[in-house]
């Protein structure tokens, strides 16, 4: 009996948060470690799921890069990267969508499904989605110190999301998964970086909370120290003196531009941990580190 009253302590202590976020919308962006071993694949689903059924508008956003880049040696071509973004030829961009919008995103939606969920799988290409434009990125020329454009091909950033047919698949009951690729107005299709389409969506949307998933348990000041809250302005700060560093940019620079187009919290948090999300969500400690 002591054990089943504990059980009951559990599910109220989860109330306050259930009342307060019924009819809300979350997007995740689902990726690292979660989406590779088949435990935490497993657990990943059944939170997706439990946060449908008690009233709040699930939205996974996913990558998959190192998936990509695995099918790109397969077929005997090498990736290349530059300043992290992958170099995206006509034929790395096939092989993206193959793997993003195929064989991850099919994946991920059979998952959720096999733990009663109705997901649904998309791309930035449904519905007017995402619509995107080539990325460029500048780096300092070692010859003269000048700006140097370096183009990276198919490889684009956000211009806007129509989110009508996220919505109208939120309100039929279904849970989107998105691919992280876009088109342009010329018609070309992008390898977009999932952090910022979950921004992006998150933003359009309007969603109370943007939650990325990653291999790492939160965001870590100077000394190595989790940190459990970050307001923007020390994020910032954090950045420019260059102890937020590498793949955690991206994350940190996305909570950002959620939180200035209107989402209310965003979260970085530790995808190793078997039910991360209920962990964050439901509990005052959470496990990782909340942005607002």
């Amino acid at each position: 009996m002591k054990g089943l009253v504990e059980k009951a302590k559990v599910l109220i202590e989860a109330l306050p948060y259930i009342r307060k976020f019924y009819g809300k919308t979350f997007v995740i962006k689902y990726g690292g470690a979660a989406q590779k071993e088949e435990a935490l694949k497993e657990a990943f689903a059944q939170d997706v799921v439990l946060l449908k059924y008690i009233g709040i508008n699930t939205v996974v956003v996913h990558g998959g890069g190192p998936k990509i880049s695995e099918t790109m040696k397969k077929m005997g071509k090498t990736p290349q990267f530059i300043h992290g973004q992958r170099v995206t030829d006509e034929e790395t961009m096939d092989i993206v969508e193959m793997v993003l919008g195929g064989l991850v995103n099919k994946g991920i939606v059979a998952t959720i499904n096999q733990q009663g969920g109705r997901a649904v799988g998309l791309t930035g290409k449904d519905g007017h989605l995402i619509k995107a434009r080539r990325k460029r990125i500048r780096k300092k020329s070692e010859k003269d110190k000048t700006d140097e454009i370096i183009d990276l091909g198919l490889v684009g950033e956000v211009q806007e999301v129509n989110p009508e047919i996220v919505e109208h698949l939120d309100r039929s009951g279904f849970i989107p998964v998105i691919a992280p690729v876009g088109v342009s107005k010329d018609g070309e299709t992008l390898n977009i970086n999932a952090d910022y389409v979950a921004s992006a969506v998150a933003s359009a949307l309007g969603a109370e909370k943007l939650i990325l998933l990653t291999d790492v348990d939160g965001v870590k000041s100077a000394s190595g120290k989790k940190i459990s809250t970050l307001k923007r302005k020390r994020a910032e700060e954090l950045i420019s003196s260059g102890v937020i560093k590498e793949g955690m940019i991206p994350k940190v620079q996305a909570c950002l531009e959620a939180l200035k187009a209107g989402v209310k919290k965003t979260h970085i948090i530790d995808g190793r941990v078997p039910h991360c999300l209920l962990l964050e969500i439901f509990t005052e400690e959470g496990v990782g580190t909340e942005i607002v």
